[in-house]
Formats: C-alpha cells, structure tokens, sequence
C-alpha cells in the first residue's frame, strides 16, 4: 500500500498549477490577408504584438498572400489541412469558401459587435445571404477621381462631373508627353475596378436581373465600355499591363494628370511633391442623362475558418480588439487614406484621426468618406447577392471583356456579348 501511495503521491507531483501552466499549449492562429506593402505588413505586426502581449495563452502570426493567388491558394489550402485560421476577404471572395463548407455563419458575433460598434449597413448586408453572415467586416475602400489642382488651374479646366467634361479636360491635358489620364487594360482586378466604376456611372450597375440571370450585355453596358475604350487612348501604351502601382506612379511622375485610384495617399506624399493643398480628390464624372456620382466600393472582412472552437474564440477576440476605437484607427492607417471605417466609432476615433498623414491630408480623407456613401459593388447590389460573382470575379471578365475592345481589336458590341456568355459559362 505505501508504495501505491507513493507512487501516487509522485504522479498527483505532474498535476501541480504550476506544472499544469508550463504543461498547456498556447492557441495558435495563423492569419492571412492580401496587405502586402511592407510598411502595411509591419502596422499589422504591431497590432499583433500588441494583442499577444495582452494575451499570453494566444499566439498570432500573420502570413501575407497576394490577391492573384489567393482564389485558387486559400481553397487549396483548406482542403489540404493547411489553412488559416482568419483571412481576409472581398464580397466576391468570400462565396467561394462558403461554397466548399470552409465557413460558418458568424451572425451572432456580427450583431454583438454592431450593437457596440454600430457597423455601416452595407458593410454587413455584402457578407449576409443564405440564411447567415460569412464574415466581419473591416474596412471599406471607394475609388475616386484624383488629379492636381494647379495642373487643371494653368489649363483653365474645373472639375469634370460629366463624361463630355471628363473626355475634354483629358484630351486638353493630353500634351507635352503628358497622357491626359491613366487607365488599366489588363486582365486583373484593377482593370475589373475602373471599368466598374465607369459603368455604376453610365447606368449599368446591375450585372444580374432580379431572378439571378446575367443582364451584363445591355445598352447601358455596351456604352460604357466604349466610352472606356475612348478614353483609354489617352493612356500611357504600356498601361494594357498595369496594377495599382504603375498608376500611382504615373501620376507621382506626373505623366499622367488623371488616374482614378483608391486613395494611397502616403504615395502621393512620399513619391510626389506631398502638397496637400494641391492634390485633387473628386468624385468620377457621369454620363450625360445620369443623376449623382458612384463609385466602386468594397466592404473588406475577414472571415473566421477555425473549427476548433478554442480558436474559434481566440480568432474572435482578436478582432474583437482590432475593432476597439483605441486600436482601429491604427489598424486602418496602415494605409491612409485608403482603409475608411465601417463602424460609428471608428469613424470619430482620435487614433483615426490623430495620425500625421490623416491630418495633413484630412479634406481628401473627408471627400473619400463622403464618396463612399455612393459607392457599388457588382453582384452585390439592390439588396441582392448572387454567390455566382466569385466565379466571374476570380476570371476577371470585366477586365476581360475590355481587353477584347482595346488589345484585340472587338467592337463594343462584340466584347460585351462575348463576355456575357463568358459570364454564364463560369457562373454554372
């Protein structure tokens, strides 16, 4: 008996709180996001850090990845046991997780962050379809107009708010090797944007009819992309090619004297002249018979893929903080300018609207956010959500179909019917 209680006695040693701490893993979350400018990189770090030191029994990595990939990457890796735990999402991302069972509804953690946050509607009304929500939002993104107030001055050219307007002050701009205004051809989600924001403002913001067939191939379509076309002939000749970037830097350069550009404005300051008061943010020009301004807009989330209901929890307390006033305006200023807030208090932050560059540039801060209220999204309009625009967004068909009209040579016509039936094809 005393060598039984003995070696009870000796086991009941490896049960001890302190032994029990040392013992106990830490929850480990692996995030993904598509931020992969490395002053944005290093923002999230800190945010991470933060919330590590603040939570010693959690353990947060960050694992960027870059939108070209991520489509086919992310399902891959969910399927391969080699996920994340929290990515990070646009609207037509996200039905492509939803669809192969890698997400669950996170309803009930949306509404008790609204009820303390207060989310913009939309913001949430882009991730809500089939009966849940599929992911959190966190930022929202609008296109805007951007050109330099003395260039249009010396020229003799106020703001366009028309596209006859639009169309004049480029071509006059148009000269000494200047290109009146840069727009993206190429086949990528850039080129997607522009021509979107082209078309919300020529009258042909809905892509599908009510009962979820596609309505791309209208007149109101068809007009826009040929207005695009026109205008894309003032262009650089190498911006069939561009991203994001190379437009920012025609315009930095000033070879470009109109881009429409999500407002990274930390470029315009670092690679430009960084004056303030000379930087132009407007919002894109209409057609003719065409009532208000729109825009592109994206509701950027992350959704929650853990099954594991202790990382479940963990990844929800780390967005939980990055959503707290104190932390978020931080969050969104890894960019800014560029990442605009989707939360009522968010959007009065003092750590929103403290930092350096917000303040210099605080009146284009203001327009964005202003522009934003107009701002659409295709597949995700009029209060209805068709999943079938991830397919058709991962394919890139709009950019697509412009590539048709500009590097091939395809009528208008041609292009806007072929894309199309392009769109049904995927959307199958």
């Amino acid at each position: 008996m005393r060598t039984m209680l003995k070696a009870a006695l000796a086991g009941a040693t490896l049960l001890t709180p302190a032994s029990a701490g040392v013992a106990q893993e830490k929850i480990e979350l692996k995030l993904w996001h598509m931020e992969q400018p490395p002053h944005r990189v290093q923002r999230v770090q800190e945010l991470i850090d933060a919330f590590n030191a603040a939570n010693p029994d959690i353990v947060v990595t960050q694992e960027p990845q870059n939108w070209g990939e991520v489509y086919a990457k992310a399902p891959a890796a969910i399927s391969a046991g080699q996920g994340p735990d929290l990515l990070f999402a646009i609207p037509d991302f996200t039905p492509i997780l939803k669809d192969i069972g890698a997400l669950t509804s996170v309803q009930d953690f949306v509404e008790e962050l609204d009820a303390k946050h207060d989310f913009v509607d939309s913001a949430v009304d882009a991730y809500s379809y089939d009966g849940g929500v599929w992911a959190v939002p966190l930022y929202n993104m609008a296109m805007n107009l951007w050109y330099r107030k003395s260039v249009f001055q010396e020229a003799g050219i106020e703001v366009p708010t028309t596209w006859d307007e639009w169309k004049a002050a480029a071509e006059k701009l148009s000269a000494d090797g200047v290109h009146g205004i840069g727009l993206p051809a190429n086949k990528q989600l850039y080129t997607d944007q522009t021509v979107y924001s082209f078309m919300v403002n020529g009258g042909a913001t809905e892509i599908y009819n009510e009962d979820g067939t596609l309505r791309f191939n209208n007149p109101e379509t068809v007009a826009s992309y040929k207005f695009y076309a026109d205008m894309h002939k003032l262009s650089p000749a190498d911006s069939t090619s561009w991203t994001w970037g190379e437009a920012e830097a025609c315009f930095s350069s000033r070879s470009c004297a109109m881009v429409l550009q999500f407002s990274v404005i930390a470029t315009y300051d670092s690679q430009a002249e960084g004056d303030a008061n000379d930087l132009g943010v407007a919002a894109i020009p209409h057609a003719e018979g065409q009532e208000g301004h729109h825009t592109i807009s994206y509701a950027n989330a992350v959704m929650l893929l853990s099954k594991h209901e202790a990382k479940l929890q963990a990844a929800k307390k780390f967005v939980s903080f990055l959503l707290e006033p104190e932390n978020y305006g931080r969050f969104l200023n890894m960019e800014p300018g560029l990442f605009m807030p989707v939360t009522a208090d968010g959007a009065k932050a003092e750590s929103f609207w403290s930092d350096p560059m917000v303040q210099k540039y605080r009146s284009q801060v203001e327009t964005v956010i202003k522009n934003a209220e107009n701002g659409r999204l295709f597949g995700f309009t009029s209060g209805r959500t068709f999943p079938s625009i991830a397919a058709i967004s991962a394919q890139n068909i709009i950019a697509e179909t412009l590539q048709n009209i500009v590097v091939n040579g395809q009528s208008a016509e041609e292009a806007v019917a072929a894309g199309q039936a392009r769109m049904e094809d995927v959307a199958r």
